[in-house]
């Protein structure tokens, strides 16, 4: 079973910068495909970044070149630094397993983005 804790949200304003964690707990986290998904009031949960046990990256066309998705084996994080950040990308954002079929798994808690001045 994967169990995922994230961390890092807050307030910033328009423009700011932030970075996220996600604490992985599982024997097998070298193995996985993790991405983050985000959740705005009102909005079904979307999928802005992902990677692979190889390390290679994809991202939703709304935060490429903003985003960064990176992961760290030997610690068992997964992160997501975001720059540039603006007012629509406020939401809660989760960190899940991924597989060929989508997300697997149950979703944690999630950490808030508010942008905003």
């Amino acid at each position: 079973q994967v169990q995922l804790v994230e961390s890092g949200g807050g307030l910033v304003q328009p423009g700011g910068s932030l970075r996220l964690s996600c604490a992985v707990s599982t024997t097998i986290f070298s193995f996985l495909s993790l991405g983050w998904y985000r959740q705005a009031p009102g909005k079904q949960r979307e999928l802005v970044a992902s990677i692979t046990t190889a390390g290679s990256t994809n991202y939703a066309d709304s935060v490429r070149d903003r985003f960064t998705i990176s992961r760290d084996n030997a610690k068992k994080m997964v992160y997501l630094q975001m720059y540039s950040l603006k007012p629509e990308d406020t939401a809660v954002y989760y960190c899940i397993r991924l597989t060929g079929s989508g997300p697997s798994g149950s979703w944690g808690q999630g950490t808030q983005v508010t942008v905003s001045s």
